[in-house]
């Protein structure tokens, strides 16, 4: 049975939290994890099971009580709502030049998966300049810039296998059997309550004849419906009950305007399904985490990628493939999460640091403008930009563009996030310099549409903070 604690190790070398982890993902407590990974177990922080983590506020980081979801309420629940966009002309005609730059892109990135082993440099280049739609290719893709794949193609069909594997293991163990969140400890106690229950029965049948005030047979607190205690089995399963709910309701506002997601058909509700295991599975595996409302935004683009794989088989175990994905991805940036680590070097605030102090070294007036005249801090507007990976800014398909672009960067997906969120500021710089607070804020929190492939070129042309932020290790 998996561990029921998970250890996510205090800052480590910049070097060693840039690569995505090599097994199913360091996330998944008691999966393959070691402490010798990180150097011994001394500088570990250890989450309890079903402890919960504060809520981020932007107003003084106060936290909300009533989020029990574990994390951070870091974007209120309007917000997690897609937001209606303005009406857009259709695409318009096409030129030759981008067919044949399209064609041209295919060719090159069909060859490049074609080779006995890959060649990931290569791989990153052509993904950041951006992956062809169709065929199967930004699959594969993206499973080998996340280290889900090896590079040798010989080892692809064995890797694949043994990864399935252990998720419909994991699946059948914590979703599939009728063990309740506890992993047993619920049906342990009700066990003991039957029998209490029976040896009641039998004292009574023996005692029949016997006058005298009745029996009452004591339940502890911690089997008591009503405890309260964190220990108490029936406090986590009200807790689970309740995060089973939040998934639900999320899962139905996802993408509302996409069939594949949306809708009560049974492709609609069977892709629901999917994400809503994958979703449940992380929690159980993370209780110090468990579900943040606004992860089922960052799962879609994946499982929707992996779900249109032309390749049938690969299709079929695309929740298996989004599952391991998913925690590979979460595995970057999983500090952001942890309320105590908020201020460390590796927590959310120093991320928000790091992207102004970003904004400063390339545009030192609008960051000062941003900062001192009209105030608009970035935890009021790139939390959500950061915790949700873009998600809530752009439609579905510039998201998938961007998307490459951040797997694609050698740096890692933290690095190339960070200049897209201040190219996104550099590119509404003169509605910035004009707004005062209420106004910037609102553009911010509800950004105009762009064109993606100016914007990703003014976040590769960036220069770097060296100061505070360093882009290699």
């Amino acid at each position: 049975m998996l561990k029921g604690k998970l250890k996510l190790p205090l800052p480590v070398p910049d070097k060693a939290r840039r690569a995505f982890p090599d097994r199913l993902g360091s996330l998944v407590a008691g999966f393959d994890f070691k402490e010798e990974d990180y150097g011994g177990g001394s500088d570990l922080v250890v989450f309890e099971p079903g402890e919960e983590l504060e809520t981020f506020q932007p107003n003084g980081f106060v936290s909300d009580k009533d989020q029990s979801a574990g994390v951070a309420n870091f974007v209120e629940e309007s917000d997690i709502k897609v937001r209606p966009r303005p009406e857009k002309d259709g695409a318009g005609p096409v030129s030759t030049v981008q067919v044949i730059a399209v064609d041209e892109k295919r060719s090159d990135l069909e060859f490049e998966l074609s080779r006995p082993e890959i060649n990931l440099e290569k791989l990153q280049r052509i993904a950041s300049a951006g992956l062809p739609d169709g065929g199967g290719l930004r699959a594969t893709a993206w499973k080998l810039l996340l280290g889900y794949l090896p590079p040798s193609r010989d080892q692809w069909e064995k890797e694949l296998t043994e990864n399935r594997q252990k998720y419909a293991k994991l699946k059948e163990e914590l979703l599939l059997s009728p063990l309740p969140w506890t992993n047993g400890n619920l049906e342990s106690r009700q066990s003991e309550l039957t029998r209490r229950k029976d040896e009641a029965f039998s004292y009574k049948e023996q005692h029949v004849d016997v006058d005298g005030p009745l029996r009452r047979h004591e339940i502890s607190q911690e089997d008591h419906p009503l405890s309260l205690g964190k220990a108490s089995a029936w406090h986590q399963y009200f807790q689970y009950t309740e995060m089973v709910e939040q998934i639900d309701r999320d899962l139905q506002r996802t993408h509302p305007d996409k069939k594949f997601f949306s809708g009560e058909t049974s492709f609609s509700r069977k892709n629901r399904q999917a994400m809503k295991n994958i979703l449940l599975l992380f929690a159980k595996l993370n209780p110090a985490i468990r579900y943040v409302q606004g992860m089922n935004e960052v799962l879609a683009p994946i499982y929707y990628v992996f779900s249109t794989d032309t390749d049938e088989k690969n299709a079929v175990n695309a929740e298996a493939d989004s599952f391991s994905c998913f925690v590979r991805l979460l595995s970057d940036s999983v500090d952001h999460f942890c309320q105590q680590l908020d201020n460390s070097s590796v927590g959310i605030l120093s991320t928000l640091t790091r992207l102004s102090d970003l904004l400063k070294a390339n545009d030192e007036e609008l960051w000062r403008h941003l900062e001192f005249t009209s105030k608009v801090r970035p935890q009021f507007y790139a939390f959500r930009w950061i915790t949700l990976l873009l998600t809530q800014e752009f439609d579905f398909q510039p998201i998938l563009r961007i998307w490459d672009c951040l797997l694609g960067n050698s740096f890692g997906v933290q690095d190339m996030l960070l200049r897209v969120c201040c190219a996104m500021l550099l590119c509404v710089k003169s509605r910035l310099l004009s707004g005062d607070f209420v106004a910037n804020l609102k553009l911010l929190q509800h950004y105009p549409d762009i064109n993606i492939e100016h914007l990703l070129r003014v976040a590769q042309d960036l220069s770097p903070d060296t100061s505070s932020y360093r882009l290699s290790p």
